[in-house]
């Protein structure tokens, strides 16, 4: 069967296979401040999410050294997720990062800057027009880098879903339709926790509070015991039970442990893989489509083997 559907993926194109399924990509700091602060480099950016299939944007909407532009000068945002959205493209503002270290916003006594992070997204879809507003959410705030992770995992992954509760009664209280999700490790549905009354796997947890998961599912082959077929499996599951999508991040960005991103391949390999993942939830109600870990290395991959040839 292997073959077969890479045969398939061969025949028809690299183009075809990402036809298919959505595709979004998270964008850091810097890129996204580019984007919002020169046509030119929004245009380029723009010319390379119609070539490879992305349709999805993560946008950084957050503080970055010194400035928050989402406060400062909110007019770009609605420049250009006016634009994105006449290129047929959804814009989710992103919130999360290692340089303001939003790691910490699992823990009580920084749940209010968590608030005041998305409160900011609120407000903002709150007084735009339709076409100006942000699509979604996507938050990256993950407990497990926090050096005391070792020692508190269960406490902390308690605060991250704490956290994650005030997060969406914030959303309901301002009432705006748009969809928050976090990003996730593909092992939460190995750690089991006893919250609110109810045990069952973190991934579950997540899964009833948010309105999706973007699955850090970052494996590069697609079969196999370790692939990324079947560490979105349970996810999968019980995402279609519950009404929730869950989207298949993948990774690009170099690492010293080689399975966990496809730096060391090739974008047809890439390509091929993920045809065979998306085959594999083709009859998945809740799988959502991928997204691709980040636009930077991303490209960076990919216009270094385009050297090579």
């Amino acid at each position: 069967m292997r073959g077969l559907l890479a045969a398939l993926v061969l025949l028809l194109g690299a183009d075809c296979a990402r036809a298919a399924a959505d595709r979004a990509v998270w964008i850091w700091e810097k890129e996204s401040y580019a984007m919002l602060e020169s046509r030119s480099a929004a245009r380029d950016a723009i010319g390379f999410f119609k070539a490879r299939g992305i349709n999805t944007l993560y946008l950084y909407a957050d503080s970055f050294q010194g400035r928050n532009l989402l406060l400062q000068k909110p007019k770009l945002y609605r420049s250009l997720i006016r634009r994105l959205r006449k290129e047929g493209i959804r814009t989710y503002a992103l919130l999360g990062s290692a340089y303001l270290n939003t790691e910490e916003y699992v823990l009580p006594p920084r749940h209010p800057d968590a608030l005041a992070m998305l409160k900011r997204v609120l407000d903002y879809n709150a007084r735009e027009k339709a076409g100006d507003r942000f699509d979604g959410v996507n938050l990256d705030i993950e407990p497990h880098i926090l050096d005391e992770w070792k020692d508190r995992k269960h406490a902390l992954l308690q605060e991250f879903l704490s956290m994650s509760r005030k997060l969406m009664d914030l959303k309901k209280a301002y009432g705006l339709d748009l969809a928050i999700g976090p990003a996730v490790p593909f092992w939460l549905d190995g750690v089991t926790l006893e919250w609110e009354g109810r045990v069952k796997p973190v991934s579950e947890h997540a899964a009833d509070v948010y309105d999706y998961l973007a699955l850090m599912d970052y494996r590069d082959r697609a079969e196999g015991r370790d692939g990324i077929i079947a560490h979105a499996a349970s996810e999968l599951k019980y995402g279609a039970a519950i009404g929730r999508k869950v989207i298949i991040g993948v990774e690009t960005g170099k690492n010293e442990i080689k399975k966990v991103s496809f730096y060391h391949l090739t974008a047809a390999d890439m390509e091929r893989e993920l045809a065979l993942a998306e085959a594999a939830f083709a009859t998945e109600p809740a799988f959502g489509g991928f997204v691709i870990h980040h636009y930077r290395t991303y490209r960076n991959w990919l216009e270094s083997q385009d050297l090579k040839d």
